[in-house]
């Protein structure tokens, strides 16, 4: 159903004649909005000239609003996520104000343990609604909200999970934010799945120096959305109190009754620069007083005053001083967190589960496992390897839910997941919208909500849209200083198939290898497969899962299933030849490669398997014995994952070498289509047999 309204139930001086509405405690209003007045003035006049604050960005102006639809976000599964100007949300969601401003100081505990910019918020709430880790890119937050928007829907639907019934997303931005991708990658999965969703925009005016024109047409993304299908839209003045506090009431309740997302477009003034540091010459005097001139605190308090007489009011507005006087006292005794700790928590750890995110802090406990394969049965192809994993572990664990491009009836591009869809259901495996922004993004949101997303990139190359969303995931538990963590599989085939091109060949796995947090696997065959993808999808931290085109019907790439219960751990490589004279490091579909080539030659073969983590240890003890190392790999020479494997071996067993380390790469070129042209790019076994030789004969 699609509405769009623009409601303005009082307004101007009618809403000084009203009786404030019974159903909000103003009172508490009336205390947040002061006391975010007075963490802005006590930053601007105090904090940052003393250096103790950073990055400084004023709430002022948009405080009101805030508060009262923070005060509507009751149910304990709710969870909304802002950006950096979200601070009076996240008070009236009950964050501790010395939390607020200690992460503003960097110092020890709050947010992040001084690990990231203070107005990036967090706020793992395990009693009422909850902030989700926010990011610092504009845009970011919204595909991760639609994520848990439609984890709601499926605990509720689909897990029977309770206390899911009336619970909602919401997702804060401005009205700049509107032009990224994230924003309409989300209100596409909104509404697409009429999901319990409320886009709470901000309309200041102004994206930094910009005006809101340059967003949207005319500035007013409401009307201009006015024909989106399945979309409630309410537009109206977000300084008047009555008004502001109607719309939001009246948006929440949509989104609680289940009748399809909202979007609710309020006009704020921003009464300061966009930070600190902006002196907004690009707004002129009169401008400048006309936002002045829509302050909602005043109004505020006019609207008030059957409730509050002044000396109530004046009360209030002291309180809220001296609490942000304690909280600041109380912050800044604090102390800067140990600079040693500051590596930890970038992937799991043992005994440091992490607040919220992911299946282990709902309870999951990992069936028994064993790191050796059994084999049985005739050989299988990657292919098959990963259908029967993902569908055993889908069996046990009706958490895991696969999403992508093509997965449903098709069964994806390279038919992976072919027959999933009707095994479990179009809720479980379900086709999405071309936005690999929304793939990602959206799992992000489901993990954080406790599910276990595999999404589908369809090929290497296509993650690029995606790159925000995966650097945020990975950074997520260092940056929330192990508060979250959203663990996910996000499948990404790519590598040469017959032929090349640059859009469907690209690997670069170093760039994944680069992203932190990110665990990152390169099976070379069904067995590897089999154990890597189990592991990932019992593990408590994000991966990447690379499936080699070539690999995936290979014949060398076949084994024979390894067992219901076989788990191969990450960071431990396997060698698949073993010799005297030289080690070869490999993975993926150069492994075969490098074992044709040593065919009447004593070398090692060490499949690496996993590149994040590396098994530095195996290589280094087989260099060190066969006094010689060549590296292998598909992608370019120039920073591939080959230089650091290289720059570990001359760093840590140069006494050790009888010859240079040499790497064996692509050139520094995109993958050609034609296969003449491929196969001279693409290391050949006479090539690297022609290396080999080259090394022992050094």
């Amino acid at each position: 159903m699609h509405q769009q309204e623009s409601v303005s139930p009082v307004a101007g001086d009618a809403t000084r004649r009203n009786a404030p509405d019974q159903s909000r405690d103003w009172r508490r209003v009336a205390y947040l909005v002061q006391l975010s007045r007075a963490l802005d003035a006590m930053e601007e006049t105090r904090l940052v000239p003393e250096k103790k604050v950073l990055y400084q960005f004023s709430a002022r102006g948009h405080d009101m609003a805030q508060v009262l639809l923070g005060q509507r976000l009751d149910d304990p599964r709710d969870a909304a996520c802002g950006y950096y100007r979200s601070r009076p949300l996240l008070l009236s969601l009950g964050v501790d104000v010395a939390d607020a401003l200690g992460s503003s100081m960097g110092r020890a505990g709050g947010y992040s343990d001084g690990r990231d910019i203070g107005v990036v918020f967090n706020y793992p709430n395990m009693t009422g609604a909850s902030a989700l880790p926010m990011c610092g890119g504009v845009g970011a937050q919204y595909t991760p909200t639609a994520g848990w928007a439609q984890a709601i829907e499926y605990h509720r639907e689909v897990l029977g999970s309770p206390g899911h019934e009336h619970a909602i997303a919401v997702v804060l931005g401005g009205e700049a934010s509107v032009a990224t991708n994230g924003f309409w990658a989300a209100l596409t999965i909104a509404t697409t799945q009429q999901l319990p969703m409320l886009f709470y925009i901000e309309d200041n005016g102004y994206g930094i120096s910009v005006p809101s024109s340059f967003q949207t047409p005319g500035g007013n993304i409401a009307a201009n959305l006015a024909s989106f299908g399945g979309l409630h839209i309410l537009s109206g003045d977000g300084t008047e109190p009555a008004e502001a506090a109607a719309l939001v009431d009246e948006a929440v309740a949509h989104v609680r009754r289940r009748e399809g997302p909202c979007l609710l477009r309020l006009t704020v003034p921003r009464l300061q620069g966009h930070s600190f540091q902006d002196t907004q010459t690009y707004k002129s005097e009169a401008f400048v007083a006309a936002e002045w001139a829509r302050d909602p605190l005043p109004k505020l308090r006019s609207y008030l005053e059957p409730l509050l007489d002044e000396g109530e009011w004046d009360a209030i507005e002291a309180q809220a001083k001296a609490d942000a006087e304690a909280a600041r006292e109380r912050a800044e005794a604090r102390p800067v967190a140990a600079p040693e700790t500051v590596t930890r928590h970038v992937f799991a750890e043992p005994g440091a589960l992490q607040t919220m995110g992911g299946q282990w802090t709902r309870g999951y406990t990992p069936p028994a496992s064993s790191t050796e394969p059994r084999p049985e049965g005739q050989r299988i192809n990657m292919v098959t390897a990963i259908r029967r994993t993902l569908d055993g572990e889908m069996t046990i664990n009706d958490r895991v839910v696969l999403f992508g491009e093509d997965i449903g009836p098709k069964g994806g591009v390279h038919a992976v997941t072919l027959g999933l869809q009707e095994k479990f259901g179009d809720r479980r495996v379900f086709d999405t919208s071309l936005s690999e922004e929304g793939i990602v993004g959206r799992a992000v949101g489901m993990a954080l909500a406790g599910l276990v997303p595999v999404p589908e990139i369809q090929f290497r190359k296509y993650a690029e849209p995606a790159t925000e969303q995966i650097n945020d995931c990975g950074s997520m538990r260092w940056r929330t200083n192990n508060r979250f963590a959203a663990p996910m599989v996000l499948r990404v085939p790519g590598g040469f198939f017959k032929c090349g091109d640059p859009w469907h060949s690209q690997t670069n796995e170093v760039a994944f290898v680069h992203t932190p947090g990110w665990m990152v696997a390169v099976p070379s065959n069904a067995e590897d497969a089999v154990g890597l993808l189990r592991s990932a999808l019992r593990g408590n931290d994000p991966v990447i899962f690379f499936e080699h085109r070539a690999m995936l019907d290979d014949a060398w790439a076949r084994r024979p299933w390894p067992g219901d219960d076989y788990a191969l751990p990450f960071g431990r490589a396997k060698r698949t030849v073993a010799g005297d004279d030289i080690t070869i490091v490999t993975w993926g579909a150069m492994v075969p490669r490098c074992e044709a080539a040593v065919e009447g030659r004593s070398a090692d073969v060490i499949d690496l398997r996993t590149l994040m983590p590396w098994d530095r240890g195996a290589v280094l003890a087989s260099v060190r014995r066969t006094r010689r190392c060549l590296i292998v790999h598909e992608d370019l020479k120039t920073a591939g994952f080959g230089a650091e494997i290289a720059a570990v071996v001359a760093d840590e067993a140069f006494m050790d070498l009888d010859a240079p380390v040499a790497r064996l790469t692509m050139p520094d070129i995109p993958s050609p289509h034609n296969p003449v042209l491929l196969d001279w790019a693409v290391p050949s076994v006479e090539r690297i047999r022609a290396k080999i030789d080259e090394l022992v004969g050094f």
